[in-house]
């Protein structure tokens, strides 16, 4: 018999929030008067939902370069993140269906730790997902299965009790590569035909459908 499920993990920026526009509008601003070779809008969203420093690795050509362009990325995301960001339609009916069942949830991403939290709070999620791992919290990340791992320990359940939802391959390689049963998001700025080469058990148009996912596999 299959194991219940009892946890559901997800990504956050472009699965929960739509942050999409600030994060490229960040890279255009660390980037500016960059004299080396400065990444199109497309190789940047790529990137996303890998860790900020190795995106920015990419096009830094030394150490000081990379923490100048971080430094700049950070500085624009913390200044403007709070007025742009928010939940995709939906997302706090179904955590709240989720959590109303005893689903216990948490955020696995590659955003720093600080800013995750910020802007769980900002959008009133923070209440229904308890653990966040995210860039600080790990020093190997997605797609590679430890964020995913730390994240099914906190929350005390085992791979083959948990969901993990994601927009991007980097997320669907982690939670594969961890055990757990993947959700390809289509809502994110990545093609089905993107996200389709790590495999996801699922797929999901809309964050709507997943109370029904849900009710088919926690019994």
């Amino acid at each position: 018999m299959p194991t219940p499920l009892r946890a559901v993990l997800f990504d956050l920026d472009g699965t929960l929030i739509d942050s999409i526009g600030l994060i490229v509008d960040a890279m255009h601003h660390a980037f500016e008067a960059f004299d080396g070779e400065v990444p199109d809008d497309s190789s940047w969203m790529a990137g996303i939902g890998t860790p900020l420093y190795k995106q920015l690795a990419r096009y830094a050509r030394n150490p000081e370069e990379l923490e100048m362009l971080r430094e700049r990325y950070r500085a624009y995301q913390f200044i403007h993140h709070d007025n742009v960001i928010k939940e995709y339609p939906g997302t706090t009916a179904v955590l709240e269906n989720l959590h109303a069942r005893g689903i216990v949830m948490g955020i696995v991403t590659s955003k720093g730790d600080e800013l995750a939290r910020r802007g769980l709070e900002l959008t009133g999620l923070a209440k229904y997902l308890p653990v966040v791992i995210g860039a600080d919290s790990v020093t190997i990340h997605k797609p590679e299965p430890e964020p995913v791992l730390l994240a099914l320990k906190r929350l005390g359940v085992a791979a083959d009790e948990a969901l993990m939802m994601g927009d991007s391959p980097h997320d669907i390689s982690s939670g594969n590569a961890a055990g757990v049963r993947t959700i390809g998001a289509l809502w994110g700025p990545f093609t089905r035909e993107q996200i389709a080469v790590a495999k996801p058990t699922f797929w999901m148009n809309n964050i709507s459908e997943l109370p029904a996912l849900v009710d088919s596999l926690i019994a």
